[in-house]
């Protein structure tokens, strides 16, 4: 087996290889192995958040107000000293895990010379080759970068430039109410920089239930951010004193940093895909089988970030461990119909199973239960003013259809209404069971009750 990336889905897809008793050469042209995951996106931004969070005192304000702060002047420094620390450490955990598993692994370019052979070029300039039965391609994403936008690592900067920044902005401009743009937009909201977020749709995550998203919304801009949805982006210029981002109807926006986070488009210009006849679409995304990950070649396959939708971390790691059992004929059950989606922003957002609109289209008849962590003694102990609970049971069956979280600790919490999804729970397993207490986990009970009282006893 031939892995070209390490990120989630390529160390997932070698180990799994190298367990079934496979000789594995994992191929990644980056400084250090973990891909886009360990060094620009999963775990760097979410480390920002932790820091962030800890060092300006942001779970605490329920308690002690707006101006509580735990460390008065956060300096980049700060924050970057965490994040060198933990990637130290994650890149140090994939190498042991190499290591035992006996996977080779290789710094290096790939591109394909024909269906089973790559041509390999190390930073050096060194050539060599490497035959293959399999091969998984794993290369990731990176920021969508279009040539009217000028970037300058000054005043203008790509998401994964903005983890390289020397000093924090006094005022950001975000564009892009993708994921990425929101968990920046609110990471730095979070350290009290005034943040416009900008995006041209007149809905943000338009993939999570609209009363979520509608709270989540309110939450920015209660504490102070601007959101300008349905706004066209026509010009943006990085002069000496700022930066100027000019929207279609007429409006300026002055800042003294914008971060462009529109979209990301895959690694694989220098793989030589027409070789063997594999095609990317114009954001280089491959096309691979849903439930193999096979690409029009079929001992060729493609997983994560680099075929597109969903892009989590979560599902590319699932995705590279299927490939390499279907590779090797191991023969695995159909995955659950249901995984959860998590949102590093401030606050958190998780999902799982159908959102209230999606269960609607649908035509089956429901009922919604709703828990607000601030109804929870747990909430008050940790002083949450804010977030909720909302679970979707369909009316016949009784089953959660659902679940859906906004508030400190969802893509924890999420875990639960996963697990009910997948085993078929109903509602009554929420009403009859019982939850630690004082826990915010305690909200199931609540939003099971809440249902359960509108549906009758069934």
């Amino acid at each position: 087996m031939l892995v070209i990336g390490s990120g989630p889905s390529g160390r997932r897809a070698a180990v799994q290889s190298a367990k079934l008793g496979k000789s594995v050469l994992v191929v990644d042209k980056g400084m250090r192995l973990g891909g886009v995951s360990v060094h620009t996106g999963t775990i760097p931004s979410k480390t920002l958040r932790e820091t962030v969070l800890n060092l300006s005192g942001w779970r605490e304000r329920g308690f002690y107000g707006r101006g509580y702060r735990v460390k008065q002047d956060i300096s980049i420094g700060d924050l970057v000293q965490r994040l060198h620390k933990t990637l130290d450490h994650e890149v140090e955990v994939l190498q042991h895990q190499f290591m035992r598993n006996t996977v080779k692994s290789m710094r290096a370019g790939a591109s394909f010379k024909d269906a089973n052979t790559v041509s390999l070029v190390t930073e050096a300039g060194e050539h060599s080759e490497a035959g293959f039965d399999h091969a998984l391609i794993s290369v990731g994403t990176r920021p969508h970068r279009p040539d009217d936008v000028p970037f300058d690592r000054k005043r203008i900067f790509d998401s994964d430039e903005m983890l390289e920044v020397d000093r924090l902005p006094r005022t950001l401009t975000v564009i892009g109410g993708g994921v990425i743009g929101v968990e920046y937009a609110t990471i730095f909201s979070a350290l009290d920089v005034p943040v416009t977020l900008i995006e041209p749709r007149n809905s943000i995550l338009d993939f999570v239930d609209r009363e979520i998203v509608d709270d989540f919304i309110h939450q920015m801009r209660d504490r102070g951010m601007t959101i300008r949805l349905g706004s066209t982006v026509q010009s943006i210029l990085s002069k000496a004193d700022c930066a100027e981002v000019t929207l279609a109807d007429g409006r300026c926006i002055r800042s003294e940093m914008v971060l462009y986070a529109a979209g990301r488009s895959g690694n694989v210009g220098n793989l030589g895909l027409e070789t063997v006849g594999i095609e990317a679409d114009s954001r280089g995304r491959i096309k691979a089988d849903p439930q193999t990950f096979q690409t029009s070649v079929p001992h060729i396959y493609a997983a994560g970030d680099v075929i597109g939708f969903p892009s989590l971390a979560s599902t590319s790691m699932e995705q590279g461990r299927v490939a390499a059992c279907h590779a090797f004929g191991v023969p695995l059950p159909p995955p659950p119909e249901t995984f959860p989606y998590g949102i590093y922003a401030v606050p958190e957002i998780s999902t799982v199973g159908q959102s209230e609109e999606q269960v609607r289209e649908s035509g089956v008849a429901y009922e919604v239960g709703v828990a607000r962590f601030r109804e929870t003694s747990r909430g008050h102990i940790m002083g949450v003013t804010s977030g909720f609970l909302k679970l979707i049971f369909a009316l016949d069956t009784r089953r959660l259809l659902g679940a859906h979280i906004v508030g400190e600790g969802a893509t924890e919490l999420i875990h639960i209404g996963q697990a009910v999804i997948n085993l078929g729970g109903t509602v009554d397993f929420f009403v009859n069971n019982t939850f630690n207490y004082p826990t915010l986990a305690e909200a199931y009970k609540i939003a099971g009750l809440d249902a359960w009282n509108r549906m009758g006893r069934g």
